[in-house]
């Protein structure tokens, strides 16, 4: 097991990201329920992203959308965001949202289409030059319905050919993540399918390409841990998009769907260096909060993240490591269960008394008396959000 400083030193030194759209209104493609004191700007977003850096001491950067969070002046924003203790995190671009897109962005097979969502990758770049943000993320929903439809590898060409032209724009200290989704919107065939295909494309391009691991975005049983277990022995593993489902990529809150496999993710995590800031690995959030209010629910998906990691610091490696070359399945696998079924809340509690916050962060919240205030100063204006 690992001594409990160090094990409090790691927790103490993780770092969570939140994305800024799940402080708005999100839904299901049937519907989005507003609440009471959405955000309406991007700067209220922040305001709220600061509550929860506030009480949880782990979650400093907010990742942006664009355009869902465009402004006049970027460098104004991350001073908004510096003045409240946070940083500005992943760009996440958005070639998904535009009818001109129906049939693909950077895969469409008209060259004008491509361009026009090219120019928009590359305009992110400039917004990550004013922001001081180290990654692109990518998702890109282009695909195909229907056999036939369009030419699969002249789309992987495409794909390729645009994948250069921002790698090649990117400056020093930047980088590329390359998310994957195994369907939807497209159901024949989707571009960036799977973690081979994103790991291909990255390869290739070099060292500022990397694969984001989406947890939501796997076929039902797909082992999610060995992936990031493979990816990080490859050095290719650039990040995470926290969340859970049941079915699909539903979004939900991370931990709450199999709490156990979020835990044995963060077992390959901790085992293959991944929590050394040298590693390079962004853990994102990545979530829509439909039917839940949305800052307690970040609060409690940080906490569900840190629960895990910490189950997975204090796994005994030595022992581990004995039983696995000894061939001792049961008792190899008795090692991880044992450190899965700890109580680790206890000792999260001491980690951010240690660090001067409460240890109840959920409690914490709610004493601000932030929820009311926002519900009673946000009225008017257009809520952040999408769909209705």
């Amino acid at each position: 097991m690992t001594e409990l400083p160090a094990v409090k030193a790691a927790l103490t030194a993780q770092r969570i990201e939140t994305p800024s759209w799940a402080y708005g209104n999100s839904g299901t493609r049937f519907k989005v329920f507003a609440q009471a004191g959405v955000p309406r700007t991007p700067y209220e977003k922040l305001d709220d992203a600061a509550r929860v850096q506030e009480v949880t001491g782990v979650a400093p950067a907010v990742a942006l959308h664009i355009p869902w969070d465009t402004v006049d002046d970027y460098a104004g924003l991350a001073a908004y965001a510096a003045e409240r203790g946070l940083s500005l995190g992943a760009i996440n671009a958005n070639v998904f949202q535009d009818d001109d897109y129906k049939l693909g962005s950077v895969t469409h097979p008209d060259p004008a289409v491509r361009r026009k969502a090219l120019d928009h990758l590359l305009a992110c770049v400039d917004i990550m030059d004013a922001t001081g943000s180290r990654d692109l993320k990518l998702w890109f929903a282009d695909g195909t319905n229907y056999p036939g439809q369009d030419d699969i590898t002249a789309r992987q060409d495409r794909l390729a050919a645009a994948l250069a032209a921002v790698n090649e724009r990117l400056g020093d200290g930047q980088r590329m993540l390359l998310e994957y989704k195994l369907f939807e919107p497209a159901f024949y065939t989707t571009d960036v399918p799977d973690w081979g295909t994103s790991y291909a494309h990255c390869l290739k391009l070099g060292p500022k390409a990397q694969v984001v691991v989406d947890t939501g975005h796997h076929a039902p049983g797909t082992n999610i841990e060995f992936i990031v277990a493979f990816l990080l022995r490859e050095g290719k593993l650039g990040g995470f998009d926290f969340n859970s489902r049941f079915y699909a990529d539903d979004d939900l809150m991370v931990g709450s769907a199999d709490p156990f496999q979020l835990f044995r993710i963060m077992h390959e995590v901790v085992r293959n260096g991944g929590l050394d800031p040298a590693a390079g690995v962004a853990f994102m959030l990545d979530q829509s909060h439909n039917i839940e209010a949305k800052i307690p629910a970040i609060i409690r998906s940080v906490m569900n993240v840190q629960e895990a990691t910490a189950k997975a610091l204090l796994v005994d490696a030595a022992a581990l490591t004995a039983a696995q070359q000894a061939g001792e399945v049961l008792e190899a696998n008795a090692v991880l269960m044992d450190a899965y079924n700890t109580d680790v809340r206890p000792l999260l509690a001491e980690v951010r008394q240690d660090m001067g916050l409460d240890p109840d962060p959920m409690a914490a919240y709610r004493a601000t008396g932030h929820a009311a205030r926002i519900a009673a100063e946000r009225v008017g204006g257009e809520q952040a959000g999408w769909g209705a």
